[in-house]
């Protein structure tokens, strides 16, 4: 689940080429940095925009990454991590618009305010977990890629394409009631450990392991 972004960032309000000088001087390998074994990730599925990826994984918006590393994940991490997210109620996202960083193309939710609250909590809580190892300033927006696979020299065109074959799709609504626990082998594969209902006090085990190259 390393960053969506290759070579770019989308923090809000950053210049485009001030957010590509901050990711090149920290990028160590092709993909920007290698996800480490253990790593764990926070993330919303968005299922109805699974259709319109080209990421290798399920549609999604992170709400953090990396969190935890796994061996902190004890039963009272999963105790207060219940906590945090029952305080939160439920909320509607909807996807209206394609936006683009180099190489990137995605779709910011609407509204934004309740995934950063999501964000807010758990980072109040665990400041350790610095979102993104804390490579963008600011941060990365809430945003749902669909893909990121072209490069600098190609993705203009390219997704000028994808754009024209996705856009009668959209606007796409989801309703968010869960957020998904994540861990990686570091090795591009990517399960659930847990899901945690909104607005409630309860958390179920994952029955399923979802793998991925990225998220």
């Amino acid at each position: 689940m390393s960053t969506d972004v290759r070579g770019s960032g989308e923090g809000e309000g950053a210049g485009e080429g001030a957010v590509t000088a901050t990711v090149t001087a920290a990028r160590g390998g092709p993909d920007g940095w290698a996800d480490l074994p253990g790593d764990t990730a926070l993330s919303i599925r968005v299922p109805e925009a699974n259709h319109l990826v080209s990421t290798g994984f399920p549609a999604h918006v992170t709400v953090l990454y990396p969190f935890l590393g796994a061996s902190r994940l004890s039963a009272s991490a999963h105790a207060e991590l219940t906590e945090v997210f029952a305080a939160h109620a439920p909320f509607t996202l909807t996807f209206t618009e394609f936006r683009r960083y180099p190489g990137v193309l995605y779709l910011p939710p609407e509204p934004e305010a309740p995934v950063r609250a999501l964000t807010a909590s758990l980072t109040d809580r665990w400041p350790e977990a610095v979102p993104y190892r804390g490579i963008f300033t600011p941060p990365l927006a809430p945003h749902l890629t669909l893909a990121n696979h072209e490069g600098p020299d190609t993705y203009e065109a390219a997704y000028d394409a994808l754009e024209s074959r996705l856009a009668p799709h959209l606007p796409l609504v989801s309703q968010v009631s869960e957020v998904h626990l994540m861990v990686t082998d570091g090795a591009g594969g990517w399960r659930d450990l847990r899901t945690y209902r909104l607005g409630e006090g309860t958390s179920e085990p994952a029955l399923c392991d979802a793998r991925a190259k990225r998220m």
